[in-house]
């Protein structure tokens, strides 16, 4: 039986996440739950996004993936399934889905349409939690909702690129205080065809973009000479992106990269290349 996912806003305090939980194991005793995230923040689908899109290819083929932000029916915020890559996602159709997909098609997208036949004041729980035991009893789209070819586009999150300059945002913000942004490596590469750069956020400067946090450090400096704690650095991270971050950051004690160089979501990164 393939496994389902949670990933939603409602946070660790409240019942939300536990009663879903709750609804579909009253449905499949034997099924798989796996919370990739409930401390997304509140309507927040860029960040959701990006927690999902590098979580999901970690699971099996087959898996669902129930999102659970800004979910509630609305006659301009439909509900959807779309097989992705070969796996389910439940969402509503803000733009979440298009941030996901980027470079991947859609195998297929429906438009879910058992509103009439459940009662709901919670659609994650009463709507997604039914579509997805659906798909995981072997179901199939069809019998829930009708196929449409589109869904809706969120664009605003595309680095712009100039002659010598992408100039890109803020997409997330960690757990670390790290601050990533919505600039690929491949884009980089593509632009900057190996010139020399300069980055800047803010008052922020980079002028070297390191594989991982480590190799901003010289070990070879005896470690009571070492710059250290505090040290800024820019990366390519685990997803492809380009990411400000400082070295072993404590957003609760010493600070981070979003608090210390004064970086929130949207802020605009600037990369320029020498011609």
């Amino acid at each position: 039986m393939p496994i389902i996912t949670l990933t939603t806003d409602f946070g660790e305090k409240d019942h939300f996440a536990g009663a879903v939980k709750g609804a579909i194991y009253s449905e499949l005793e034997d099924i798989k739950i796996v919370d990739i995230s409930h401390c997304v923040s509140p309507f927040h689908i860029a960040e959701a996004a990006y927690i999902i899109q590098n979580a999901y290819k970690s699971f099996p083929k087959g898996s669902i993936h129930i999102i659970g932000i800004d979910s509630e029916l609305t006659p301009e915020n439909k509900h959807i399934a779309v097989l992705l890559d070969g796996h389910y996602f439940l969402c509503a159709d803000n733009g979440i889905m298009s941030l996901i997909t980027q470079d991947l098609r859609p195998k297929k997208i429906v438009e879910i349409n058992i509103h009439d036949r459940v009662l709901s004041d919670f659609p994650v729980l009463d709507v997604f939690v039914k579509v997805a035991c659906h798909i995981a009893r072997g179901g199939t789209l069809d019998v829930i909702g009708k196929e449409i070819s589109g869904i809706k586009e969120l664009k605003d999150f595309t680095p712009a690129v100039y002659q010598n300059q992408i100039v890109g945002s803020v997409l997330y913000i960690d757990n670390y205080g790290n601050v990533v942004t919505n600039i690929p490596k491949k884009l980089f590469e593509k632009v900057g065809l190996g010139n020399p750069f300069t980055i800047t956020a803010r008052t922020v400067k980079f002028k070297t973009v390191y594989a991982k946090y480590s190799d901003a450090i010289d070990f070879d400096t005896p470690s009571d000479k070492r710059e250290e704690d505090g040290k800024k650095l820019a990366i390519w991270n685990a997803s492809g992106f380009l990411e400000l971050a400082i070295y072993k950051s404590n957003p609760q004690t010493v600070g981070s990269a979003s608090t210390l160089f004064g970086l929130y979501f949207r802020d605009t990164v600037k990369i320029d290349f020498e011609p």
